[in-house]
This record gives structure tokens, C-alpha cells and sequence, in this order.
């Protein structure tokens, strides 16, 4: 149960689905954001970028935001969860590209804090591919997930424990995203 009474049946709305759902204000550019950043224009596929949502909700802990951005890479990426579980287990060792793992260990970098970015990491993500426009939006979107990590569980909102809420909520993401516009009714269509 959440720390604050969100006015909604956790049940249907756990996560960030039900502090949306408390604050529609807020939950408008939130979701303009993530939008943007995962499905938005971008030379990084979208399982690429839910890769990196989901393994810095992972760093932070956020078994909600994990999951359902975990299940959203799965959804978007030729190997799958396989893949997800890979760079969760060992993102060093995990078969991503070069670029992509010196992404990885930026958005790592940011997690901690964002003076952990360094300019060898920058090199070595320059080095193996990355723009400057992948630098930028890796770094975005782990500030971003930090950000949406705290806030699911700062407010401690229910997490759902059957992996099926996640898969359906990553199809519903991968056909209409996240600002599409109908009420939340699955367990993970919407970031956190």
C-alpha cells in the first residue's frame, strides 16, 4: 500500500500508474518525457532504450520500474529477455555492441551521480560508436529513471509479483507508447 492514499485501487493501478493517476498535472510532461526519450527519433533503437531504463532501475533497486522496462526491452530487442537477463546478470560481458555497453557504463556513471561521467568514459562510448546525440540521451535517460525510481518508490506503490502484468503492459507500450490517450488499466503501461 502506498505511503499516501493515491484515491485508486492499487490492485489495477500499482506502481507509477497509480501516482499518475493522484496527479494528472504532473503526470502529463512526465510522460511527455518518457515518450520522448524511449520512443522518440533516435539512431538507439527502443529496446535499446528500455534496456537502459530497465538496467538502471535495476541499479537503483526499483523492482517496478525494472520489471516493466525490463518486459518493454524484451518486447523490442531481437533476443529478448534472454538478452535483458544478459546485461543484468554482466553488462560487461553481456553480447551487446561495444557502443552500446560503453553506454551502459555511462548510464551507470549517472546513476551514481553525474559527476561520476568522466571524460574516458565519454571517449570510450565515442571510441565504439556512440554521437554525441547517444551520449546526450543516455545520460537523459538515466537521469530521467533515477528521477522515476524515486518517485515509485519513495511513495511506496505496490509492485506487482506476476511477470504477466509486465508482458502485457510492454505490448500495450510497444503499440500505442506512453502518452496515448485512455486511462491506465494495465499493471505496467506507464514508466517508474
Amino acid at each position: 500500500m502506498a505511503y499516501i492514499d493515491l484515491g485508486v485501487d492499487e490492485q489495477a493501478l500499482p506502481g507509477i500508474q497509480g501516482l499518475l493517476t493522484y496527479r494528472p498535472e504532473t503526470a502529463t510532461p512526465l510522460m511527455a518525457l518518457a515518450e520522448t526519450l524511449l520512443r522518440g527519433p533516435s539512431s538507439l533503437t527502443r529496446g535499446e532504450r528500455e534496456l537502459i531504463a530497465a538496467h538502471v532501475s535495476a541499479l537503483n533497486e526499483c523492482d517496478f520500474c525494472r520489471d516493466s522496462h525490463a518486459a518493454a526491452a524484451a518486447a523490442q530487442l531481437p533476443d529478448g529477455m534472454t538478452l535483458v537477463e544478459q546485461v543484468r546478470a554482466d553488462p560487461s560481458s553481456a553480447p551487446v555492441s561495444a557502443r552500446l555497453r560503453a553506454l551502459l557504463h555511462i548510464a551507470e556513471a549517472v546513476r551514481r551521480d553525474g559527476r561520476a561521467v568522466t571524460e574516458p568514459l565519454i571517449a570510450e562510448a565515442r571510441s565504439a560508436g556512440a554521437t554525441d546525440l547517444e551520449i546526450h540521451d543516455t545520460v537523459l535517460i538515466a537521469a530521467a529513471f533515477a528521477m522515476f525510481n524515486r518517485y515509485v518508490d519513495g511513495l511506496g506503490t505496490r509492485t506487482p509479483d506476476d511477470p504477466q502484468a509486465y508482458e502485457l503492459g510492454a505490448q500495450r507500450i510497444t503499440a500505442v507508447g506512453y502518452t496515448a490517450g485512455r486511462a491506465p488499466d494495465a499493471a505496467t503501461d506507464r514508466p517508474g
